[in-house]
């Protein structure tokens, strides 16, 4: 009988990224993740010193996944402004990168470490729609204002409980986000 394969550590960030969306990082534990993969947690400690290089490694392609990869992407497809921003948040905001990113927010909230990364990668998404808007608006204050609102409807609109007679939530959010991507006056 040939030797298993050893599981690569991507499928253990993936698996440990699954588990953080369903359950925060406490639901990130190296036995639930080796049987999850169905392997023994020795191979774990072939990749990682424990579980905080683990979360570490996990953060680190989080993030490289919802900044770099998907600015690179948005910026090769190329299109207008507006098509751009639209581009970028379909990427981002996919229901897979969507529900790391709000398990990420969550666990933020309890740890400073996570907090300073997460104000990071915010702060690179901010840039990238002043960036878009400031293109075609001249007025500094609503490049921020649309800035900041199109980044709350994209990240919110996961909370939102209310009815929208005639429409879906998803109809409402994008009549919303197509309003906010309108040129300026």
């Amino acid at each position: 009988m040939p030797p298993s394969a050893r599981t690569p550590r991507s499928r253990w960030i993936e698996a440990g990224l699954d588990a953080l969306a369903r359950g925060g990082p406490d639901a990130v534990r190296v036995e639930a993740l080796a049987a999850e993969l169905g392997v023994t947690k020795g191979g774990f400690y072939g990749y990682f010193d424990g579980r905080p290089a683990l979360l570490d490694e996990m953060l680190d392609a989080w993030e490289l996944r919802c900044t770099r990869n998907i600015l690179d992407q948005v910026e090769s497809e190329g299109g207008g402004p507006a098509e751009r921003i639209r581009r970028a948040g379909e990427l981002t905001f996919a229901d897979d990168l969507h529900r790391v990113d709000l398990a990420v927010r969550e666990w933020a909230r309890h740890d400073p470490s996570v907090a300073t990364r997460l104000r990071r990668i915010d702060n690179a998404r901010m840039e990238f729609l002043r960036a878009m808007f400031g293109s075609f608006l001249a007025d500094p204050d609503e490049v921020e204002a649309r800035s900041t609102l199109v980044f709350t409807l994209a990240i919110g609109r996961h909370f939102i409980a209310a009815d929208h007679p005639g429409r879906t939530t998803r109809e409402a959010v994008r009549l919303a986000g197509e309003l906010l991507l309108r040129p300026g006056r």
